[in-house]
């Protein structure tokens, strides 16, 4: 299985892309950068954040004083404010996660700062009471005047009645002691002052460490708007620092939204939500998305991977492979792709089941990649594959054999086209083998652009290309796909009423191409109601190889229906399906003598489509 982490491992060339933003943040010459990962859920935005943290993290380190004292060049933090989400306020979580990392780096280098940076704990300390207690509750706790906002004590006392205040004041009363040192009684605090005050003293000792701090901020997009917009606020207090970077994966579609429930009831346009994100960031990138060829190397990678992990794949042999995906993606532009012959070249060539599977990421890729419900999404297809390999574990406990590429073309048409999916399953049933004739009819028909599909499928450009996509299901028993697939929904095939002897016979007729007395024997011995049953079920798994050309194609019928006449009702409403106008008299002749086929035979004779040489033998057998 596959985990729906984030990752470092690259399959898709987002490396490139990676080392382009770490670029940016290191040629900066101690500006601060903001870098801004836009993409949908599952795009890869967290993979995109770690890659580059990555490599930052391998850049070499420099000196510093005397020269065997080594340290890293950036101070990287990964903020998660989905994480504080309803335990601690985001903004105060970020700021303490920076003062720690702040103070980390102090102890680490033994520079003498360390007075400065705990001074600077101090005032985050004090911002987190004032946010966490509100202003006027620090006010009443500390005795000192908190704000310049027109807030007076009387009002505070007021609102320290109040209930929602409880759980800010308690944490207030507990961090008072951390802000001595930076009250003085006699003088009021004032907050925009307090943070301008935060904000220098952190560039001051961001400078004198001569280290840029990079904060990435994650899963902004999996957060409540008031938590979404509360970091961001939070940001806005670190942002355009000297010596800071950040960069802050999110969908910009989702913050638009979360902007507009925080200032809902003002009349905000889409311009202004728009806005207040891009003020935010200097350098917006969005996650590039996977095209056709990205999608059939990050499919084959994946398959690779799990043959990995099982050991039947080396890992010189992985490693070897993910290398030569990543340089075949850096030159397609110049008009090499990732075909079956690149993805063969992967595996060696004794290994059957990864040729196969080369063959399956080939095939499954342009739909993976065209399929609105998909659309090349890497945690999507992640998804997809853990489903089909889930049910592959399943089949073996349950005695079931059947290949996971049949498996992948299912749950395909099932993620991608639920209706049609479940309109064919609905015909699946044990009288007809689990064969379902249209699906046969519709895989023919889809061979030729200009062949109408039954009703069943519409006119779907994603059908037709499932229909033509390799194996084809229409000749299968589709009863052990659909029993896998029961995560999806419920299945009922109907009873299979044939009982051992019955279904030997059905094997025999399936099989029979002349008249024998074996055949006859088990015809016999089978009796009259698992004959009838026999005959249908053949007769249906015959189906597909019909070219209602032979005397042998209706062997069955004409066995059965001599020994059981009774059967003969249902012999007649079999042969009555043909299609008149591919009728041969080799056929027309075998059924001459069958007092069942009569009346069958007289209607064909009365059809203006039967071919004149079927049509004489009709009436050449009349007249003997």
């Amino acid at each position: 299985m596959w985990h729906d982490n984030e990752t470092t491992v690259d399959y898709v060339n987002f490396r490139l892309v990676a080392k382009a933003c770490a670029e940016l943040i290191q040629d900066t010459g101690g500006e601060p950068i903001s870098i801004g990962i836009s993409g949908g859920w599952g795009a890869g935005k967290s993979s995109l954040v770690r890659m580059i943290a990555s490599e930052l993290s391998m850049e070499q380190t420099v000196g510093v004083g005397i020269a065997s004292e080594k340290r890293p060049k950036h101070v990287v933090i990964t903020f998660n404010p989905w994480l504080y989400q309803g335990f601690e306020d985001a903004r105060t979580a970020l700021l303490q996660t920076v003062g720690d990392a702040v103070l980390e780096a102090v102890v680490a280098q033994n520079s003498g700062l360390l007075g400065k940076a705990k001074s600077l704990v101090k005032r985050i300390n004090f911002l987190r009471l004032a946010q966490l207690g509100g202003e006027v509750a620090a006010t009443l706790i500390t005795g000192v005047p908190v704000g310049l906002i027109g807030k007076v004590v009387e009002a505070g006392k007021g609102a320290l009645q109040n209930e929602s205040l409880n759980e800010g004041v308690a944490v207030a009363k507990d961090a008072s002691e951390a802000t001595k040192g930076l009250l003085n009684e006699a003088k009021p605090v004032s907050l925009p002052k307090e943070i301008q005050s935060f904000r220098e003293a952190l560039e001051e000792l961001l400078v004198e460490l001569n280290i840029t701090l990079v904060v990435f901020v994650d899963d902004l997009d999996r957060c409540l708007p008031k938590t979404a917009i509360s970091t961001l606020e939070a940001i806005r207090l670190l942002l355009f620092l000297r010596r800071s970077a950040f960069v802050i994966a999110a969908d910009d579609v989702f913050i638009r939204g979360a902007v507009r429930v925080h200032f809902a009831g003002t009349g905000l346009d889409d311009d202004i939500a728009t806005n207040y994100f891009d003020k935010l960031i200097q350098v917006p990138l969005r996650v590039p998305r996977l095209g056709a060829n990205e999608t059939k190397a990050y499919t084959a990678l994946l398959f690779l991977e799990r043959a990995h992990r099982s050991g039947q794949l080396k890992t010189e042999s992985f490693e070897k492979a993910k290398l030569s995906v990543e340089a075949r993606l850096r030159e397609t532009w110049t008009g090499k792709t990732v075909d079956l012959a690149f993805l063969e070249t992967l595996v060696e060539k004794e290994n059957a089941e990864l040729l196969d599977l080369m063959g399956l990421a080939e095939r499954l890729a342009p739909l993976l990649f065209s399929a609105s419900t998909v659309q090349a999404n890497p945690r999507l297809i992640k998804r997809f594959l853990n489903t089909v390999f889930l049910r592959k574990t399943l089949a073996k406990p349950q005695g079931i054999d059947v290949d996971v590429q049949i498996l992948a073309k299912w749950h395909l048409l099932e993620r991608c086209d639920e209706a049609t999916a479940n309109a064919l399953a609905e015909k699946v049933s044990a009288e007809n083998e689990g064969r379902v004739s249209i699906l046969h009819d519709a895989e023919m028909a889809a061979k030729d652009p200009d062949n109408t599909l039954p009703t069943l499928f519409g006119d779907k450009e994603f059908v037709r290309e499932w229909l033509q996509l390799k194996p084809l299901l229409g000749d299968m028993d589709m009863r052990p796909i659909l029993h896998l697939s029961r995560d999806s929904t419920v299945r009922d095939f109907g009873a299979d009423d044939l009982n051992v002897a019955g279904k030997a016979l059905r094997d025999a007729l399936v099989a029979a191409r002349n008249s024998n007395e074996t055949l006859k024997q088990q015809i016999m011995d089978a009796g009259e109601l698992q004959s009838g049953l026999a005959m249908a079920r053949a007769w249906e798994i015959r189906r597909p190889s019909r070219l209602w050309q032979k005397a042998e194609e209706v062997l069955m019928l004409i066995e059965v229906s001599h020994i059981h006449p009774s059967t003969g009702a249902r012999a007649a409403a079999l042969i009555s399906q043909a299609p008149i106008s591919q009728l041969a008299p080799g056929l027309v002749s075998a059924l001459t003598e069958c007092s069942w086929a009569k009346d069958v035979l007289s209607k064909w004779e009365r059809d203006e489509q039967i071919p004149k040489p079927v049509k004489r033998a009709i009436e050449n057998a009349r007249k003997i």
